[in-house]
């Protein structure tokens, strides 16, 4: 199946192009298929052949594609199988093989059936695995492992000539370690053997802390106890949210727990979109906003899964994926759905430097305070902080043992900064020139990685200075390894120089 299209956009919908200049969109069912029109174009177009796989679309700015020349695109969602589950029982691990268009809900209803999951190396309902470990994406922990990448045995990707080059996990070999956060540079991720577990329960509780206390404190001690953990931050309320989950003895807690993500109601929705776009010209209507979204989000954002009725207190108990991630309620919509979207940044740091750049950002809201500007979260969950554990390859927010100097080991901080994209006038942020230098301030003084969806060409061009050139080096011989030609180029690849 095939059909023209440009330009393709994110998971955001019409008016945000992920890709501008697509010639075609393939839409295929099968390994087989995705190969055959692999060759089908490199043999039509010869040197100008430009390919990308298109998941769910979950991105924020058009840094998909290149701009050099138009590009195919080969949309992986029907391309969906689930293989080989093997967790015999009384193992405490396992392997399951999915295609590479399977995506997080899909796998999670049928490990759930099975009595299994991948443990804590997921992330949102509404990607594919593929995506997720090309863009080397991650939940929130420094116990347990929490990259997607990290519970991946083995990838088959479909190279530039059309060839499918079998991965299997090894540190040792450096086409593992490019494969492991490839930007899609190498090719199409077609199919992933995974680790998986058997399915446990786990609570969620929520406690609120001081702003003082966190930046002064041991930011260490409130995420490593955990499996998986993380901080929203209230910079306006000063006052941070602290989450954190661990497993619970199924017998005993009877509770089925569903977490919202992503979901409002259409009243929900006008009322924040007017809001928040009169935010644009009044930060006092920013400051309410934050005041609402805080007092929100203090409650849990759960729901019985039985019988759909609100659960009032905390803790939260439930299957491993429904409280660790969730999705949709039934009666509702995603927020985009709604026109409420997102500018994003997100940056990684060594957790070393925790401390002093969380200070750093709040020296940033206060440096405005005193020109009288007050500055806010516009977003419905605050500043996500989160957390990740050390995981070594070329391109990882995780990696470690990298030329910076800096000691990565010890895990790392992300600092996930979403904010209201305003629906009136020009869709520029109130004091927009705050965020630009918020992160350019950041991005020079510490140690620090992109994110490889969550941010624009201004922030991958300002952050290049920060990775590793061995790690590129090594990476670019791999991807002509795979891809001579570059095939699968984008322009976040040529940013870093890889081509």
């Amino acid at each position: 199946m095939v059909s023209a299209g440009s330009p393709y956009n994110t998971f955001d919908g019409p008016g945000f192009p992920s890709c501008h200049n697509v010639s075609e969109i393939y839409r295929p069912k099968s390994m087989d298929e995705m190969v055959d029109i692999v060759k089908k174009v490199v043999a039509r177009d010869g040197d100008k052949a430009r390919i990308r796989a298109a998941g769910k679309g979950h991105m924020w700015y058009d840094t998909m594609c290149t701009d050099n020349g138009t590009t195919v695109l080969v949309q992986t969602e029907e391309v969906a199988g689930i293989y080989d589950f093997n967790l015999p029982e009384g193992a405490t691990e396992g392997s399951v093989v999915i295609d590479g268009g399977v995506a997080f809900f899909q796998l999670a209803e049928y490990l759930h059936e099975r009595g299994a999951s991948v443990g804590y190396t997921l992330t949102n309902w509404n990607i594919s695995f593929a995506g997720s470990i090309a863009m080397g994406a991650h939940r929130s922990s420094i116990r347990e492992d929490s990259m997607v990448a990290a519970g991946a045995l083995a990838l088959d990707i479909i190279d530039g000539q059309g060839e499918i080059r079998h991965i299997e996990r090894d540190f040792t070999d450096d086409n593992w370690l490019a494969a492991t956060t490839s930007l899609g540079l190498l090719g199409i991720i077609a199919r992933i053997k995974l680790k998986i577990y058997p399915d446990t329960k786990v609570y969620a509780k929520q406690d609120i802390l001081e702003e003082k206390d966190v930046l002064d404190g041991d930011i260490y001690a409130l995420i490593a106890p955990y499996a998986t953990a993380n901080l929203w931050y209230w910079p306006y309320k000063r006052k941070f949210h602290h989450r954190y989950y661990d497993v619970v003895d199924a017998k005993k807690y009877p509770q089925n727990g569903f977490q919202n993500t992503f979901s409002v109601t259409e009243l929900e929705a006008i009322a924040a979109r007017t809001l928040l776009d009169s935010g644009k010209y009044l930060p006092t209507s920013n400051m309410i906003a934050e005041e609402i979204f805080y007092s929100q989000w203090s409650e849990p954002n759960f729901r019985e899964k039985t019988n759909n009725t609100d659960i009032k207190s905390w803790p939260v108990y439930g299957w491993n994926y429904d409280v660790l991630i969730g999705g949709l309620y039934p009666d509702q919509k995603a927020q985009w759905d709604y026109n409420l979207r997102a500018y994003t940044l997100e940056l990684a740091f060594p957790m070393t430097v925790a401390n002093q750049m969380l200070k750093r950002v709040r020296s940033l809201f206060d440096a405005e305070l005193k020109k009288a500007i007050v500055m806010t979260s516009t977003y419905r969950s605050g500043i996500n902080i989160k957390f990740g554990k050390p995981f070594y390859d070329f391109l990882g927010q995780v990696t470690y043992n990298t030329s910076d100097g800096a000691d990565w080991s010890k895990g790392v901080i992300m600092f996930d900064f979403p904010s209201y994209r305003p629906t009136v006038g020009d869709n520029k942020r109130f004091n927009e020139k705050f965020y630009h230098n918020l992160a350019s301030t950041l991005i020079k003084e510490f140690p620090c990685r992109p994110h490889w969806t969550k941010n624009s060409r201004e922030v991958f061009t300002q952050s290049v200075k920060n990775l590793d050139p061995t790690h590129l080096a090594k990476f670019k011989a791999v991807r002509e390894r795979f891809d001579p030609k570059g095939v699968y180029r984008s322009v976040v690849g040529e940013i870093l120089g890889l081509y």
